[in-house]
């Protein structure tokens, strides 16, 4: 296996209340988004604005739930200590009008090709270990 972040981050408003996280469906690596810290920025008015999380369950069906109410005089920011989540899921900015930044990071775990060559069976190849002797007195 093999490795890579990424740093994805983006920013809810009135005129884009949704961002769609996702990945290329032919890839055949693992990906987790986490996301770390939700918070309101510069122009954003003293109102709740509440963002969700849009994602499917085990049935495969869009289900939405809420992870940060944010308002300007009271929490403007919500630390959520690396949320992990599958994508392709969708961040909304259910109420309010932003602006909203969102931060985390993406991680890929590519798979190597770890098949044996016939030959590599270890249990045809065991050693005999020598008898144990008593320990001298």
């Amino acid at each position: 296996y093999s490795f890579s972040d990424v740093s994805p981050g983006c920013e809810l408003t009135s005129s884009t209340k949704s961002y769609t996280f996702q990945v290329d469906e032919e890839d055949d690596s693992d990906h987790i988004l986490a996301l770390s810290v939700v918070c309101l920025t510069e122009g954003a008015k003293d109102e709740c604005n509440v963002v969700e999380v849009v994602g499917r369950n085990h049935e495969n069906q869009e289900i939405a739930v809420p992870v940060a109410n944010l308002k300007l005089s009271c929490q403007p920011l919500l630390s959520l200590d690396n949320f992990k989540l599958q994508p392709p899921v969708t961040f909304r900015l259910a109420a309010g009008s932003g602006p909203v930044h969102l931060a985390g990071w993406h991680r890929i775990v590519h798979r190597e090709d770890a098949s044996f060559e016939d030959g590599d069976d270890l249990s045809e190849e065991e050693e005999e270990l020598p008898p144990i002797m008593p320990a001298k007195k």
